[in-house]
């Protein structure tokens, strides 16, 4: 490898809007992120399940058929 071309390749800490804190190594120091997997919706299990029916199910609740 060629000498001074590299970044250099730390350890950093990732911290989430929650508060959970990573270490990681990355060339970037003190990364915050807004979600992590400990406050994902995919991750927890907390998504909405809208999808009940079809289209005639969606239907029929909107003009009370």
């Amino acid at each position: 490898m060629k000498e001074g071309i590299h970044p250099n390749y730390d350890t950093t800490t990732i911290t989430c809007a929650c508060g959970n804190v990573l270490e990681v190594g990355s060339t970037k120091k003190d990364i915050k992120v807004d979600v992590c997997s400990k406050c994902h919706p995919y991750w927890t299990g907390n998504l909405r399940q809208d999808k009940v029916g079809g289209r005639a199910e969606k239907f029929k609740q909107k003009y009370g058929l």
